[in-house]
């Protein structure tokens, strides 16, 4: 069975938001709450292509020497938080199906007489 994850443009724009305003250091906990919520490869990769980003953009931060220029990671990190955005935006979740109209109670067909007249005239 494929689960779904079904998202409105609110919590989508809410998940973007924490990446934006934590400066893509939190850019991987949406990615961790879909592969919960799914369970899918795909989902887990995406969340550990995220978790390895971090890590290394980390690390590559501590072990460059200090340069004035750092316009490279910068860069980077611009274009990881817009791919993170565009798949959160777009990709990741489902949409929503649309809900059936609720049906109407089955009746009985009429009969032709009424019940209790035995002999059909």
């Amino acid at each position: 069975m494929v689960k779904r994850l079904e998202a409105g443009w609110w919590q989508r724009l809410a998940w973007v938001a924490l990446s934006w305003v934590s400066l893509g250091f939190l850019m991987w906990v949406p990615f961790l709450y879909i592969g919960i919520r799914r369970n899918r490869a795909s989902d887990w990769f995406a969340f550990g292509s995220f978790v390895l980003y971090e890590i290394v953009t980390m690390s590559w931060t501590e072990i460059l020497p200090n340069q004035t220029n750092r316009a490279g990671l910068g860069l980077i990190v611009i274009l990881t938080l817009i791919t993170a955005t565009l798949m959160l935006l777009f990709g990741e979740f489902d949409k929503k199906t649309p809900r059936q109209p609720a049906y109407a109670p089955a009746h009985p067909a009429p009969h032709p007489r009424p019940y209790g007249y035995p002999y059909g005239r």
